[in-house]
């Protein structure tokens, strides 16, 4: 019992279960066994305890976080700068993250600090702050919903928990189940942030820094190796070089057929279907000569009946497409000779 983690029996929810698949990673918790009870007793044998015991003490591995006292952020354990009450999960993310990162990805956390500081971020964002928010009863947005969401990390871990009718189902088994899910899921995203997002960082700042050289507005960017994950890189680069007045409304890269896109940037990183500057009205929605013709540009393949995104047979077609588009909607005129 010495060595083992505990949690608390009953319902399971999905912070816990990732708390402990977290901490199955690291070398002294990878033969520990879940102990999951609410016997005081029991609990004091284990060497670590998450979401259960009313006791935040980080120096005795003590992690709940449902004490009426409790208000820990990212942002007040001075973390990452997030505002949202921690779960068990962003406790155990908070104090051993780093390390889980580290060990999943074999790399010496010391040196390579900066890319595992990224990548600790990136993941916080991108999953471990909605475990902790759904926990604490935040929503993610304000108002009745257009539509159901059913099939979410949260959601899943949930239905893995016993029916009212399922008297013969262990809550444990099924706990175990749960942490396959969550594991797998998090390990995915931590290969793909290190992998796939973390390189397209260079190539970002890059399109960026060379802006003009693809036309003289600055408001296109190219990525000549193609569509690599750019829109989340390119809002931190654009604040961090307080850019957001150049309105660069345009990204263009070739896709897997060898024929190139032209993307219309969004109007800011939560806009999925907003964009600063969609292509032309009377572009939308036509295809190949008709489009070609419309648009006065030969070897034109098609543009997105929303017109956030073209396509070109070349890559000094897609950019005539995006200096006409710029001309067309006044953003952007050339000099007078």
């Amino acid at each position: 019992m010495t060595n083992n983690i505990g949690t608390h029996d009953g319902k399971f929810h999905c912070d816990e279960v990732f708390g402990c698949v977290l901490l199955k990673t690291l070398p002294e918790f990878q033969s520990s066994s879940i102990v999951r009870t609410r016997d005081p007793e029991i609990l004091k044998q284990c060497k670590l305890i998450l979401d259960v015991g009313g006791v935040y003490d980080p120096s005795k591995l003590r992690f709940d976080h449902h004490q009426r006292e409790f208000n820990e952020t990212m942002k007040t354990l001075k973390s990452l700068d997030y505002d949202t009450k921690l779960s068990s999960a962003g406790l155990i993310y908070h104090y051993f993250g780093k390390r889980v990162l580290a060990n999943l990805l074999h790399l010496e956390l010391n040196n390579h600090y900066e890319i595992i500081n990224k990548l600790y971020a990136k993941l916080y964002e991108d999953f471990v702050h909605a475990v902790d928010a759904i926990d604490n009863g935040i929503s993610q947005y304000d108002g009745t919903p257009r539509y159901k969401l059913s099939s979410t990390l949260n959601s899943r871990v949930s239905d893995l928990n016993p029916a009212w009718n399922e008297s013969d189902v262990s809550p444990d088994i099924q706990f175990q189940k749960a942490m396959k899910i969550v594991e797998e899921e998090f390990f995915a995203k931590v290969k793909y942030a290190y992998h796939s997002w973390l390189p397209a960082l260079e190539i970002i700042d890059k399109a960026v820094e060379k802006r003009f050289e693809n036309h003289p507005s600055g408001k296109v960017l190219v990525l000549a190796d193609g569509g690599c994950p750019w829109k989340e890189h390119f809002f931190n680069i654009e604040a961090e070089k307080s850019l957001q007045g150049e309105n660069i409304s345009y990204v263009c890269y070739p896709d897997n057929n060898k024929n190139w896109r032209i993307q219309a940037i969004p109007v800011d990183a939560f806009s999925a279907f907003s964009n600063r500057c969609p292509l032309p009205e009377t572009w939308r929605g036509y295809r190949d000569k008709e489009l070609s013709d419309i648009a006065g540009i030969e070897g034109c393949i098609f543009v997105h009946s929303s017109g956030f995104i073209g396509g070109h047979q070349t890559k000094e077609g897609v950019l005539k497409m995006a200096d006409k588009a710029l001309t067309m909607l006044g953003k952007w005129k050339a000099p007078e000779a």
